[in-house]
């Protein structure tokens, strides 16, 4: 729960995390700007590039949607202009990215909270000034609780994941995108019951 903000309060701000650059395109750490690609593409709108932003910005009605251009560690610099620019408040932005807690083809809605050690996340804090924004958690599984125990965290995150795996996160996005119009108008209760039963019914 939000803890007395306003639950119909709509989202304007999408900001998919990741790495620019073809390098890292396919590596899970990018799962954020996945799921941006996925919902822009579902919108009808389309990425350009707006440097004063530091991002690839598209829009589709009141909602934008932001890729950060700078390295994943920098990526509130481009949340916080957009949303000082725009006048968005932290509880109307939604940050999208991989999480290491979720096991692949889960997918999780949550506001506030600590970052978990995840430099994107803990860049948006801080440019933010508040961790009062909304997060949807993409899982990527922790390389302890795969067949990559011995591999370090920032090793993993920047690798490809196996066909399976891709799949599975590919699937969780999906199922983010179907309730996609409740996460837009603010009606997050139901977005994360929705959610969470399209993954029960799907596992």
């Amino acid at each position: 729960m939000r803890g007395g903000a306003d639950l119909a309060k709509p989202i304007r701000l999408v900001a998919g995390l990741g790495n620019p650059g073809r390098d890292y395109a396919r590596t899970r750490h990018n799962a954020g700007f996945w799921f941006a690609d996925a919902l822009a593409a579902k919108l009808g709108a389309s990425f350009a590039n707006e440097t004063k932003f530091s991002g690839e910005l598209a829009r589709a009605g009141s909602v934008r949607l932001v890729k950060p251009s700078t390295y994943m560690n920098l990526s509130g610099r481009s949340v916080a202009s957009l949303a000082q620019f725009f006048g968005i408040a932290p509880d109307e932005v939604l940050v999208v990215h991989d999480e290491l807690d979720l096991k692949p083809g889960e997918a999780k809605m949550k506001f506030g909270g600590g970052v978990a050690g995840h430099n994107g996340l803990k860049d948006v804090r801080a440019q933010l000034a508040t961790p009062d924004f909304w997060r949807l958690r993409l899982g990527i599984a922790h390389p302890r609780d795969s067949a990559l125990t011995e591999q370090q965290v920032v090793d993993y995150v920047l690798k490809p994941p196996g066909a399976e795996e891709e799949a599975a996160i590919r699937g969780a996005i999906a199922r983010a995108i179907d309730v996609w119009p409740a996460i837009a108008d603010g009606d997050m209760e139901r977005a994360m019951m929705s959610l969470h039963t399209k993954e029960k019914k799907d596992s």
